[in-house]
């Protein structure tokens, strides 16, 4: 029979207890999530801030749809608008707004590297944690992909020093995504620097939380030397969705050429555009919501460790618990669930085998009482 292994793969994942499914939300804010009927504490978003809760008014809201691509007729004045802001306020040249945080970080790396011929004497060194969405551009690029250990600088400036390569890209992320911590980024310029390499970062989870201002990890470097390639999303911290690209004018020119992501996909919405704007520039003046972040986030650490509950290190929003089996962290989650409380099985692929997680996402939004019936339900339910 035709298209047999679809099936066939379909039960092993269902065996293996690693069958993805979708749940239907009903209703969802930064601090509660409805489905079925039910309402949960949600633990498991990305709305930081609790941006996701705000109301915003726009001028121009009959503006939804782009009409085609952006070298067509579809940039616009408030995607143009967008681009400049953000590049006003951290330091590039110019900017290139995509539909997602996926399509601009693989499609970007593929772009780079279209050239077959200089291609091959290139390498790409990526940090083994990093998204998927910066694994699979380079795995489809023409480069050579390097993988160094996760934050091992050692290990990456040995891949360095044996590289041959005349044109080096290093990835790294803000905030790794499914562990929380965050990369050692003015180590990573200082090595780019050493071996004449640039830096690409993903700043997905640090933008809006991170920095004085919350314009993310990169924003201590603003007015020195920052990354070469920096990647912001909108639907974290920014509650928003899609993507900016930032860099120097000659790459985003090259970009514009080469990027077929951008080039063939309907521009991003100008309504949409035009609400991610008034939304950055909340994130500015949004410091007494990242004080309640933080102080959440030293409110669960603190009664974690009281509760001998094992969470890997990080500082940030993103505080996993790492179990190791899918079987083990699957009944965990609907444990917490029967509790009323919402918190996301992390299985193969998403991360290695053997590392099923929960991930604790914890926002703005979560109350005392949150956190303490969070922790006190977490214990019980890794007995």
């Amino acid at each position: 029979m035709p298209f047999e292994f679809i099936s066939t793969h379909l039960n092993e994942r269902a065996e293996q207890l690693l069958l993805r499914k979708r749940h239907v939300v009903q209703s969802a804010t930064a601090r509660t999530i409805m489905v079925n009927d039910k309402t949960y504490l949600n633990f498991a978003s990305n709305d930081y801030l609790g941006f996701g809760d705000l109301t915003i008014e726009s001028e121009n809201i009959n503006t939804l749809g782009s009409h085609s691509s952006a070298l067509v007729t579809g940039y616009q004045l408030q995607q143009q608008a967008l681009e400049q802001y953000l590049c006003t306020q951290l330091g590039y040249q110019a900017g290139l707004l995509f539909n997602s945080g996926f399509s601009a970080n693989s499609s970007v790396i593929k772009a780079l590297f279209q050239d077959k011929a200089a291609a091959q004497n290139s390498a790409i060194f990526q940090d083994k944690l990093n998204h998927a969405s910066l694994i699979d551009g380079a795995l489809h690029s023409n480069a050579a992909l390097i993988r160094f250990n996760h934050n091992d600088l050692n290990h990456l400036r040995s891949r360095l020093e044996k590289s041959k390569a005349q044109n080096k890209l290093i990835i790294s992320e803000g905030v790794f995504s499914m562990d929380g911590d965050t990369a050692p980024i003015k180590d990573l310029l200082r090595l780019a620097k050493q071996h004449n390499a640039w830096l690409m970062i993903d700043d997905a989870h640090g933008f809006g939380v991170l920095g004085n201002t919350g314009l993310g990890s990169c924003e201590t470097f603003i007015g020195d030397i920052l990354p070469d390639i920096l990647v912001i999303t909108f639907g974290k911290a920014v509650a928003s969705s899609g993507a900016c690209v930032l860099g120097s004018r000659a790459f985003i020119d090259y970009m514009l050429q080469y990027n077929r992501d951008y080039t063939y996909s309907t521009a991003m919405s100008p309504l949409l555009a035009d609400n991610t704007l008034v939304r950055l520039k909340h994130i500015k003046k949004a410091n007494t919501q990242r004080v309640m972040l933080n102080k959440n986030i030293a409110t669960f650490k603190h009664l974690a460790q009281q509760h001998n509950i094992a969470v890997m290190e990080s500082d940030t929003a993103i505080q996993p618990i790492v179990l190791g089996c899918a079987e083990q962290t699957l009944k965990a989650a609907n444990k917490l669930k029967q509790q009323g409380i919402w918190l996301t099985a992390i299985r193969p692929p998403t991360v290695a085998y053997n590392t099923a997680r929960l991930r604790v996402t914890l926002t703005a939004a979560h109350t005392l009482d949150d956190i303490t019936y969070l922790v006190k339900h977490l214990a019980e339910a890794l007995l």
